[in-house]
Formats: structure tokens, C-alpha cells, sequence
């Protein structure tokens, strides 16, 4: 039965099926239904331009009666800035490509017809079936649209990275049981930030012995609270092998930095999936660094990350010189809205969480810094973390491993 058929015969058609509106039911429930029509119109074409992933879409403006796309082979986009034959120079910079899939995706008509010519190619005109609304819903989820069928440069991005140990020597049952348990921590860690009105909103890409994780939002709150999410999945996990007498629960390890990345959609059947993935600086760095990591260890990356982040006014500021341990006192400044959480079954009181060092006398320490050679040569400073979850009448949770008992023997 043909695709036309199938529509007469009632039966949605394929090209009239809007995966990213379903993702996003909370926003477009307020759209009227000749609004979601229009928009899941733009997602049929844009998904036709995007080709199965030969393509990737990296702007758009607002038209009339439609919307102007600039769509170039998922290849250009690196020989963009290539030197050309003859010794000529690129095009144009890696900056302006850099900026150019980076932040909003929407261009003024000016905008559009600039990067068009510089980048010699024709902008394509999607016409749509009712003009668009140009609400700031609307906006967004085009963007939301335009980011799924391209790839997003995020200059400063947290990631955590876990890491279950010993997993090549599991068996494939044992492998499966603990990535479950793995993922069960996840899910479990998020629900009770939710629960004390902590928003993180997680995605997560395998990494084959565990998961890189991020939050989908950015600031310096967000990745605050993807640090703090990192304290709680470990803790989960540090209970539940307390309790489990068998192999179905992973030991840990677990990286966190601050880098940047690409984020892209992959192909999955006809559609982009609906799940994100990154690669860049920061998850180099990650899997550098949890090679060098002890089961149970936790290790901050050295970075220098430029954080936005939001003054008591409200108003937004960009700070660019946020380093690891700034990061860290300013983790420890907010762990208050996490007490009352409930960690099994008891009421957590107080969380410390800090970077390990010597000690000065006097109740003081530095803070070490740990010099990291991988098997290439190359070598990086990282720092090792410690975090104490305090409950009522339980036992503490200490989770990392203390400065004395770490195989580093001189500071960086």
C-alpha cells in the first residue's frame, strides 16, 4: 500500500509525523491546531533537507509566508575553512563558522544574504501553510528544530563522565545488570533534585563503560547542579552496593570538567534521534583523565571556563575567568538547597564536598594538584575531589578517596 493510500485509508502519513513537537507537548499544547500543523509542516521539510544526516542546516530566517534555510553538506562545513589550491587562504575563518553554529541560529535578512555569499551558497525557501506567528514559543521550537538537523558548537559545557571499573572483565549478563544499575542511579539522583526544586535537565551519551553526562542547560547554576548531581548518583550507588551481595551494582569512578564541545544529532531510521550527543575538548579530557583514575576516585579537571551566570538583579553576566577551584567554592556556597533530601530512607543534614591536599597545621590544607601522563605522552593537571554526605542517624557517605592514599607523589 502506497503512502497516499495509506493517508485515505485514515492512517497518518509518515511525512506528517512531528517527533520533536511530541517531545516538546508541553510547549505546543498552547499552539492551536493550525499552528502545529504549520510547524510539523517545517519539520517534514527540514528533515527532506537534512537527508538523512548528508546535510546540516545552519540558519534561518523568518519569511512572509515561509522560512529561508541555509542547508551544505555535512562535509563543507570543515573545508569551509581549509586553505584552498594554490596556496590561497580559506574562505572564511574557523571563528566565523564557529560563531555561526554556535548560540541562536535565527539571522536577519541581511545576516542571511552575508553568510550566503561568503559561503557561495543559495539560502532555500521553505513555504509554509500559514504565516508564522512569530511568538516566542514558536521562535524557540524552530530553534529547538534547526539545532536537531545541525551540529552546535557549546564553547563552555560540564560534563561528568562515569566510569564502571573492571567492566571488560564482566561477563555481557554482569555488563548489562550494572550499566542498569547505572542508569537506575541516574534516574534516581534526578528525581530527588526535582523533588527539592533543583532543575537539571540531563542527557547522557555512552562512552561504552559508562556515561558522559551533561545538564541541556548552561550557566554557572547548571553546571553547579551537575556537579551536585554527580555527588548523588555516586552516593545512590554507594548505597546500593552496600547493600547487594552479588555483581549486579558497578564500583565507580567519575570525572568532572569544563570544556567545550559539538553537539549533533545522529540518524536513526528516517529521523534524527531524539537523543544528543557531544564530543569535543571536554570529553578528551574526561577519558584522558578517568585512565588515570582509582576505583572510587573522583577527579575535577584544571579548566579556565568563560560561565554566564545571573546577578541578584536578575540581570545576565558572563564571567571568563572561572577556574576549577572557584568552581568549587561556589559548588560548596549553594549545597544548602539540598538539605532535607532523603538518601535511603534518611534525611540528609549536611553535604561537604572540596579538593584534597596537604595539610598546612592549623586545621588548614592546600589544594594538590595532580600531574596526569596519558599513553600518548601528553600530560594534565587535575585535582582530587572529596564529598561527605551527612543524615541524621545513618552513617556518613564518604565518597572519593582521601589525599594521603593517592599514588601521586608530587604536586604539578
Amino acid at each position: 500500500m502506497k503512502l497516499d493510500e495509506l493517508s485515505k485509508s485514515g492512517i497518518r502519513r509518515i511525512t506528517d509525523y512531528s517527533p520533536y513537537l511530541d517531545q516538546l507537548a508541553g510547549l505546543a499544547q498552547s499552539m492551536g491546531l493550525r499552528q502545529r500543523s504549520n510547524l510539523s509542516h517545517l519539520e517534514t521539510a527540514l528533515r527532506s533537507h537534512w537527508s538523512l544526516g548528508q546535510n546540516s542546516i545552519l540558519s534561518w530566517t523568518p519569511l512572509d509566508q515561509g522560512v529561508l534555510i541555509l542547508v551544505v553538506p555535512h562535509y563543507a562545513i570543515a573545508e569551509y575553512t581549509t586553505p584552498q589550491a594554490n596556496n590561497l587562504p580559506p574562505r572564511v575563518s574557523p571563528r566565523f563558522i564557529t560563531e555561526l553554529i554556535s548560540g541562536e541560529r535565527q539571522l536577519s535578512i541581511s545576516q542571511m544574504q552575508k553568510v550566503a555569499r561568503l559561503l557561495d551558497i543559495e539560502p532555500i525557501n521553505i513555504r509554509l501553510r500559514e504565516p508564522l506567528v512569530g511568538n516566542q514559543i514558536e521562535t524557540q521550537i524552530i530553534e529547538g528544530m534547526i539545532r536537531k538537523f545541525g551540529i552546535n558548537y557549546v564553547p563552555s559545557r560540564a560534563v561528568t563522565l562515569f566510569d564502571i571499573v573492571g567492566f571488560s572483565l564482566l561477563t555481557p549478563f554482569e555488563q548489562m545488570t550494572q550499566l542498569n544499575s547505572l542508569a537506575y542511579s541516574l534516574n534516581s539522583a534526578h528525581a530527588k533534585m526535582l523533588e527539592q526544586d533543583v532543575n537539571i535537565d540531563f542527557a547522557r551519551s555512552s562512552s561504552g563503560d559508562g556515561f558522559y553526562i551533561w545538564n541541556r542547560d548552561v550557566g554557572l547554576e547548571a553546571s553547579v547542579n551537575l556537579y551536585h548531581f554527580m555527588h548523588i548518583v555516586l552516593a545512590d550507588n554507594a548505597i546500593a552496593r552496600s547493600k547487594s551481595v552479588t555483581k549486579a551494582v558497578p564500583r565507580l569512578r567519575a570525572c568532572f570538567h569544563v570544556g567545550s564541545c559539538y553537539e549533533f544529532h545522529q540518524a536513526e531510521g528516517l529521523n534524527p534521534t531524539t537523543h544528543d550527543f557531544i564530543v569535543g575538548d571536554v570529553t578528551i579530557e574526561l577519558a584522558r583523565m578517568i585512565d588515570a583514575a582509582l576505583p572510587g576516585q573522583i577527579l575535577v579537571g584544571d579548566f579556565m571556563a568563560s560561565i554566564a551566570s545571573h546577578t541578584d538583579t536578575g540581570t545576565l553576566k558572563v564571567d571568563p575567568n572561572v577556574d576549577a577551584v572557584t568552581f568549587l567554592e561556589r559548588a560548596q556556597g549553594n549545597l544548602s538547597q539540598l538539605s532535607g533530601m532523603e538518601l535511603s530512607g534518611e534525611r540528609v543534614t549536611a553535604i561537604k564536598c572540596y579538593l584534597t591536599g596537604e595539610s598546612l597545621g592549623g586545621g588548614q590544607f592546600n589544594i594538590r594538584r595532580l600531574t596526569i601522563r596519558d599513553k600518548h605522552g601528553l600530560s594534565r593537571v587535575a585535582f582530587n575531589a572529596k564529598v561527605n554526605i551527612y543524615r541524621e542517624t545513618a552513617q556518613p557517605i564518604l565518597l572519593g578517596i582521601q589525599d594521603r592514599k593517592l599514588p601521586f607523589p608530587a604536586p604539578a
